[in-house]
């Protein structure tokens, strides 16, 4: 069992060191991470400069490597060049913060799981569902039972078809005990207005406001499981086509000629 390890708040973060613990007899465990934390990078590649890979220098991030770029580069980087073999399973966090709803569109910690789905590895993302790191070793302790419980799946002979799931944890002393729920993503209401400020030299600037509240929280979703105190399991697909409506542009646009 080859386990690789990323993460979008940069290697230094409690949260990757806390998985990276978690995961220790698992297998043998690779960990590729962001230099820099890079929340809200979302699946984005540096293309227009070349990355630099790292050892990092402290003892408690020994054997971990760093990347001057993207989540997403960390485990693009990682699968098509910088591993001798391709790992059985991708891991992404423990993410500072929830990725629910909306924010698996621009979480970095999704995005690196899915990355590694992207190429036909199983992966699974890991988030707190809320920040300050509290109660961060019993996320630890859940992260590693989600990871036990789909062990079997990996061990059974042939190729295994790549699934993708967005876990969140509650913030809680307790949560490798809280039972789990299979989610679907909720939604959020609009992001706040932007906060314009102003520079040293009178120029506008501006910073992206917070995230909406949830909108869409009923049973079954994301929002819903955490609230009431359960561990969420979302599965996710990359497919964005819009296959209800697929019938009516085909109606619109019966006939393109020169199509």
């Amino acid at each position: 069992m080859r386990i690789l390890i990323a993460n979008d708040d940069g290697y230094l973060a409690p949260g990757l060191a806390a998985l990276v613990q978690a995961c220790q007899g698992l297998g043998h465990i690779d960990v590729i991470a962001p230099e820099q934390n890079a929340s809200g990078t979302s699946n984005a590649l540096s293309l227009h400069r070349p990355l630099s890979v790292y050892e990092a220098a402290s003892p408690a991030q020994k054997g971990f490597r760093y990347v001057n770029g993207t989540p997403s580069d960390s485990v693009h980087i990682a699968l098509t060049g910088l591993l001798p073999e391709r790992p059985d399973l991708v891991l992404s966090g423990i993410n500072q913060g929830a990725n629910m709803g909306d924010d698996t569109l621009y979480s970095g910690t999704v995005a690196a799981a899915m990355e590694g789905y992207l190429f036909g590895v199983p992966s699974i993302a890991f988030s707190q569902a809320e920040k300050g790191w509290t109660h961060l070793d019993a996320a630890a302790r859940t992260a590693r039972r989600v990871v036990e419980s789909i062990l079997p799946l990996l061990a059974q002979d042939g190729a295994v078809t790549p699934w993708l799931l967005n876990v969140n944890i509650p913030n809680r002393p307790d949560a490798d005990r809280l039972p789990w729920s299979t989610t679907r993503l909720g939604r959020r209401h609009a992001s706040s207005p932007v906060i314009a400020q102003t520079n040293p030299r009178g120029e506008p600037i501006y910073w992206i406001g917070p995230a909406g509240d949830a909108r869409e929280a009923g049973e079954g979703t994301d929002f819903h499981a955490v609230a009431q105190g359960r561990v969420s399991i979302t599965p996710l697909q990359v497919d964005l086509t819009d296959h209800a409506m697929l019938s009516t542009w085909h109606q619109r646009w019966p006939r393109v000629e020169g199509a």
